[in-house]
């Protein structure tokens, strides 16, 4: 079994090197602001541990403070020795759990490259869709790429669309000084106000 928990200071140090291994550096927030964002309480670093070790097994960094009562599962990680074993199902449950009290937790899935990227980003769609998360119209880009973003209703609604632009740039101006926030994120010109 696994169990959950916030991430120390120094335990967000030495675990952004996992998340620069497995997000592309055009998508990733700097450590700067994510170390901002937490000590703000924006956002938590959380860590996935199996209770009898202690072993952690995967990392989850999420946007929990906006205006609209959203969370924004910004970087979902199992470690490679435990992925295909279930622990990213375990780890989803409880990250589903803990956040069932918001209006809905939405996630963000991209892709930078070639075909290969393509078959991961149809992975990484069916698993969240086991979970109950919809294909919600983004409208806008991180790092160039085009945003695939889903969302788990909780207690809100699945249709955000008309909001969307205000929710992301909600959870994103939180974190980024404006220059960071125009290099990285762009909204399509249909994008949705």
């Amino acid at each position: 079994m696994l169990r959950i928990r916030e991430a120390t200071r120094t335990e967000l140090g030495r675990w952004y090197s996992a998340m620069e291994t497995d997000f592309d550096e055009r998508e990733l927030l700097p450590l700067s602001a994510v170390r901002r964002a937490v000590r703000r309480g924006d956002q938590e670093f959380l860590l996935f541990e199996e209770e009898e070790s202690g072993l952690t097994v995967g990392y989850a960094l999420v946007c929990t403070r906006n205006v609209y009562g959203y969370v924004l599962l910004k970087y979902f990680g199992i470690l490679p020795w435990y992925r295909e074993h279930g622990i990213g199902v375990q780890a989803m449950r409880l990250l589903n759990k803990r956040y069932a009290d918001r209006q809905g937790i939405l996630a963000e899935l991209t892709v930078f490259g070639d075909s290969e990227d393509e078959a991961y980003l149809r992975k990484l769609k069916r698993f969240f869709q086991r979970f109950g998360y919809i294909e919600v119209s983004s409208g806008y880009r991180l790092g160039g790429a085009d945003v695939n973003l889903y969302v788990k209703r909780c207690s809100g609604t699945p249709e955000i669309t008309p909001v969307v632009r205000r929710i992301i740039l909600d959870f994103y101006s939180r974190c980024l000084r404006p220059s960071q926030l125009e290099k990285l994120l762009a909204f399509t010109p249909d994008g949705n106000e």
